[in-house]
């Protein structure tokens, strides 16, 4: 049998209780975050945390000194994984909501991410370890902008008061499907390749700085 090395770790909540005088709670809320006195602080056994693990080593007696081993996912903290999850999720949503926003289909990798997602989401709800990602799911695209009808509107007072071809209209003229029409349009014909390309680009190379470290 082979020696490891564990570090694990548990949350303990330290917390006081001071009073502030302010106008409302949450002045007074403002001023306990803002207060960093903590010589009157109080530790919370009962209400600790999960123990999870923090760090693998090979070998005994190893930590920080042996070759490091990821910690598989099920043994981190609970809510950590929650949150990671969570902007996953996130994602996932706001891609089908712009699908359908804009009248497209979703295409059928998303659909495979979203019921991978939805396992590993079950799984970490039951402290498991979840599916494996698939290597074949797509990786996460990001909106670098977006048409808002309501910024559409607005715009269209502006445009009356300045281009004599609309003199015999007013904004009410503008119905929601006129606009709608007009969104779908734009959308559909604009060409914003050589934007995004200088965002992938640009994106690229603050991710080579990123790994060249500090100072690159």
């Amino acid at each position: 049998m082979a020696d490891f090395t564990i570090e694990t770790t548990y949350r303990l909540p330290v917390f006081r209780q001071v009073s502030y005088a302010a106008d409302t709670p949450e002045a007074a809320c403002r001023l306990a975050i803002a207060d960093t006195d903590w010589s009157g602080q109080q530790e919370d056994y009962e209400s600790s945390g999960e123990t999870y693990v923090t760090g693998i080593w090979d070998g005994a007696k190893a930590a920080c000194r042996g070759p490091a081993i990821p910690v598989p996912p099920h043994f981190g903290e609970t809510v950590q994984r929650q949150a990671a999850h969570f902007e996953l999720m996130l994602g996932l949503l706001k891609i089908m909501v712009s699908d359908a926003k804009a009248g497209r289909t979703t295409a059928p990798e998303w659909f495979a991410k979203s019921e991978w997602a939805i396992a590993l989401g079950e799984a970490i709800l039951d402290g498991a370890r979840g599916p494996d990602r698939p290597a074949d799911l797509p990786r996460s695209r990001h909106v670098l902008a977006e048409l808002q009808e309501d910024r559409v509107r607005d715009g269209i007072p502006v445009i009356l008061e300045s281009d004599e071809r609309f003199a015999g209209l007013t904004a009410d003229s503008v119905t929601d499907a006129d606009i709608h029409a007009a969104c779908l349009a734009v959308a559909a014909s604009m060409n914003l390749s050589e934007e995004i390309g200088a965002a992938e680009f640009s994106a690229a190379l603050i991710a080579l700085r990123h790994a060249s470290g500090p100072g690159a």
